[in-house]
């Protein structure tokens, strides 16, 4: 078996463009596996984008369901986009963020103020979610502190959520890998998420909802009200399969945190600018945040920048106190990335693509329901462009496939996506495939994004022994 294995990789490596042979030579493609990048049609190497669409070094054409990674929701192939990076570039491309600033990063600190909610009107920048993650929980426990509170340090957060894969971001990660990791960042512990296909406590709809915010308010009483810093969530989780819960469980949560003087942070990493048909999720949920972070889609993945929205309430103390934030990072505020941001803002608002995600989404979710009828498919559901059909081995147990060996994709899940990207579709399946393409996507390339998914789903079923 494993001469067979060696002999089969070696004849794919002939086969390899020089851009292929080379990767599979250097470059370290984070999460994949050694053997499917090795066989032949596992190994993508994208060289340009246009919209929706991405072209690899062969020449195959792709619609992208997952905007690279929940990133380019201005869709790919912004020319005006890399000449405003190049025109800032040749002004100034770094100063420390340690001591000074630049004219980018105050020009979007102002943009993005007349943006989010509420009064989040101070920006710590960075280079990326996770960064904006281990950011908000430092202000946090800081604030705490200098509220003349020492002990408050610990972090509830929510079963299912996903918030980045530093170490801090990983330990409030409810999938955090702990064979290879552990022991994690102390003082964390975990809430049921809102899910009506799976209540945790077995109630339907909005009670259900509102149990889940009961949650919070129990697991705050126990670990003690003076030991908690803060809560944290995404207010649409897409790794807990994009559940949408109602606004009274954000405004119960909100509630909560108040009555307990605990800190809330909402991560809209995924969420923000325009993805779920706002440019803020929060703002279905008529919630602000003490703090707010953000990535992605704020430069829609031209350049590696994050965020930290602030209420000023939290920012007064700094000032109160005279004391700066006890962090840094070298990147944070890069002159580049902040013009990228700006320009990408400019093109969300110009062509309304919040409203566009929205309008796209409901004709989405309405194309996908006839996928109910597959014996695999349990749900579908979603808001703006970020949807999700859920897998199920049994409809009527609602039995999830979960994970296969290594804490990878069920075989099954695995087969679907190699079947939806032989068919020219690349997105992701773990317990559900992800519906999430750039918001400038057509209705005929939704069309046969669906149209693709039913396929895949066919022939998978089929290989797998399931009865339609």
């Amino acid at each position: 078996m494993q001469e067979a294995t060696k002999q089969g990789t070696a004849a794919a490596a002939t086969a390899l463009t020089p851009a292929e042979r080379e990767a599979l030579e250097h470059v370290w493609i984070h999460t994949a596996r050694w053997l499917d990048l090795a066989e032949r049609d596992h190994l993508r190497v994208i060289v340009r984008g246009d919209g929706c669409r991405l072209i690899d070094a062969r020449g195959r054409v792709y619609l992208d369901g997952l905007s690279g990674l929940y990133v380019v929701n201005a869709g790919h192939g912004r020319r005006e986009i890399g000449e405003a990076m190049a025109r800032q570039a040749q002004e100034i491309a770094y100063v420390s963020s340690a001591s000074y600033t630049s004219l980018p990063a105050v020009q979007l600190g102002d943009v993005l103020a007349g943006l989010t909610p509420g009064d989040l009107n101070r920006f710590l920048f960075c280079s990326g979610g996770s960064e904006a993650i281990e950011s908000a929980m430092k202000i946090a426990k800081q604030v705490q502190v200098m509220r003349g509170f020492p002990k408050r340090y610990k972090v509830i957060a929510r079963r299912g959520g996903y918030h980045g894969a530093t170490f801090g971001a990983m330990s409030i990660t409810s999938s955090r890998n702990e064979t290879y990791f552990g022991p994690f960042m102390h003082g964390v512990s975990f809430v049921p998420s809102p899910d009506r296909y799976r209540n945790a406590f077995g109630i339907d709809g909005e009670a259900g909802d509102l149990m889940c915010a009961e949650a919070v308010d129990q697991e705050i009483r126990a670990q003690g009200p003076e030991y908690v810093a803060a809560v944290i969530g995404e207010p649409i989780s897409a790794s807990n399969n994009s559940h949408v819960p109602s606004p009274r469980y954000w405004q119960r949560l909100r509630e909560i945190c108040d009555r307990h003087g605990v800190l809330l942070i909402m991560d809209e990493v995924i969420n923000g600018f325009g993805r779920t048909g706002r440019m803020f999720a929060t703002e279905h949920f008529g919630v602000v945040p003490d703090l707010m972070t953000m990535a992605k889609g704020l430069s829609s993945g031209y350049a590696p920048i994050g965020a930290v929205a602030v209420r000023d309430a939290i920012y007064e103390e700094f000032k109160r106190q005279d004391v700066g934030l006890a962090h840094l990072l070298t990147f944070g505020g890069q002159a580049v990335a902040c013009a990228a941001a700006l320009k990408n803002l400019e093109i969300l608002r110009a062509e309304d693509l919040p409203r566009r995600a929205a309008e796209q989404g409901r004709y989405l979710l309405g194309a996908l329901e006839p996928l109910r009828s597959h014996p695999t498919v349990g749900d579908i559901r979603g808001t703006g462009l970020l949807c999700a059909v859920e897998l199920v081995k049994d409809k009527q147990t609602k039995e999830p496939f979960g994970w296969g060996p290594a804490a990878g994709a069920h075989p099954f899940s695995r087969r679907v996506v190699e079947a939806m990207a032989e068919r020219g579709l690349l997105t992701r399946c773990f317990m559900s495939i992800q519906c999430v393409p750039p918001l400038v996507v057509t209705r005929d390339e939704l069309d046969r994004m669906v149209a693709v998914i039913d396929e895949s789903l066919t022939v998978a079923e089929r290989e797998f022994g399931f009865a339609a």
